[in-house]
């Protein structure tokens, strides 16, 4: 009979291969350990990483502007333009410094697997600080390259172009994209914690996929949606309403409610 998931906690990481009664139960039960260790954190360890994270997102706004603006103007330029928006995800995600989306899964699945209405409250704190921490990040982010004379004019002006683009997608295509966004980040993730090799290129083929789509980013999004603020060229509200939320609860429902949820109900029926 397969050995119960629950009884894999005392499991030393070694072992957990050989007697999960799946792969899945295994990434499952490490990903679970890893959300366990980021629900107990201190308020300020996890408040400075997520801060430290949403600066660090603004490389793939400002990557994806320098590809943009010295690239020849040709048809697949977007193509190349892509491996810029994968900047800030390598860089976060090889530091291990906090970003929201990444936590739409990871804390997530030890709340499913004993959910009571404090392993919520846990995981809705953990949030907040998360997203708290991202966008000043962010904003500090955006501050820096829309007030000081840091880049060339072709390179602002791209960087222009990117974040004016954001506020003339439809609200129901950021929504739709924002899900796509956050169920690809969970959908790394996983894949981050079942393979041992080649890690660094598994970041760069899923957030260049995601640059390539166009998708919606709530740390990203909101940075280049703040720059254009910043600069006078766009208004705060419609900005919120027409890019930020949707992107948040996109990310959280493509990464929540519909991945983790998915691999949650594959771990239980390997089990059952």
């Amino acid at each position: 009979m397969a050995e119960p998931v629950a009884e894999l906690d005392n499991v030393r990481e070694e072992e957990l291969e050989e007697r999960a009664p799946s792969k899945a139960a295994a990434v499952h039960e490490r990903i679970s350990r890893q959300g366990e260790k980021e629900l107990a954190r201190d308020f300020f360890a996890l408040f400075w990483s997520a801060i430290a994270a949403g600066m660090t997102m603004s490389m793939s706004f400002l990557g994806r502007a320098l590809l943009q603006a010295y690239l020849p103007d040709a048809p697949a330029a977007f193509l190349i333009e892509a491996a810029g928006y994968a900047l800030g995800f390598v860089f976060v995600i090889s530091a291990g410094q906090q970003l929201f989306t990444e936590n739409t899964i990871t804390p997530v699945l030890p709340v499913m697997r004993n959910f009571s209405l404090y392993s919520l409250g846990r995981l809705l704190r953990l949030w907040g600080i998360v997203l708290l921490g991202n966008l000043v990040g962010g904003f500090i982010a955006a501050a820096v390259f829309a007030w000081l004379p840091m880049f060339t004019p072709e390179v602002d002006k791209a960087l222009l172009e990117i974040g004016l683009h954001l506020g003339q997608v439809p609200l129901a295509t950021t929504f739709g994209t924002a899900v796509l966004a956050g169920w690809l980040i969970a959908t790394l993730v996983w894949m981050l914690h079942a393979i041992e090799q080649n890690k660094l290129a598994m970041i760069v083929i899923v957030t260049w996929l995601m640059g390539v789509a166009g998708v919606a980013h709530v740390v990203v999004g909101t940075i280049e949606v703040m720059y254009v603020i910043l600069l006078g060229q766009a208004q705060v509200w419609p900005s919120l309403v027409g890019v930020v939320l949707p992107a948040l609860v996109g990310n959280v429902l493509g990464g929540t409610f519909i991945f983790a949820l998915m691999s949650h109900a594959q771990v239980k029926a390997d089990v059952e």
